[in-house]
């Protein structure tokens, strides 16, 4: 089901924001050099105002290799809290979109404004103190750029068919 990404931005930032607090993470996919789609989780997603967004680039080296041959990505939110969907089962729909796809193109990797950073550690200070904290983010200071051009809900028949 197709998203207006203008009217309805606001809509899918809530949704991925959701989601990430049950997931951890969205997976986006890219294509490599080979033609070949490869997907990778990113925990560091974070959507602007402006049908735009960036992730932290630490560790998601495959999304920078590609898009050098092709700049094209799909991010995939999916809700898959136990509650939502055995709520969802029992009433035969379901009363929020149970995943949303974003479209677009990867832009360019450039350092991190302190603003960028501010939110990336606003993100993890849960983990503060952990061993593994430091390892995972203390040094993320490079991000790439997203410009989204399309969004879809994912459609599940008559169990979506009251969401509009």
């Amino acid at each position: 089901m197709k998203l207006n990404l203008q009217t309805q931005w606001s809509l899918i930032k809530e949704h991925i924001k959701k989601n990430r607090q049950k997931n951890m993470f969205v997976s986006i996919a890219s294509v490599n050099a080979d033609n070949e789609p490869t997907i990778t989780p990113i925990g560091s997603l974070f959507l602007n105002n402006d049908c735009t967004g960036f992730y932290f680039e630490k560790f998601a080296s495959k999304l920078g290799q590609n898009a050098p041959n092709n700049k094209s990505i799909c991010v995939l939110s999916v809700n898959n809290g136990r509650w939502f969907w055995l709520k969802s089962l029992f009433k035969g729909r379901f009363d929020s979109y149970p995943g949303v796809k974003l479209y677009g193109e990867l832009g360019k990797k450039r350092e991190a404004t302190e603003r960028e950073m501010r939110a990336m550690q606003r993100r993890v200070r849960g983990a503060k103190g952990l061993k593994g904290h430091d390892y995972l983010w203390k040094e993320m200071s490079q991000i790439r750029e997203i410009t989204f051009t399309k969004a879809e809900a994912i459609n599940l028949a008559k169990m979506t068919r009251n969401l509009k």
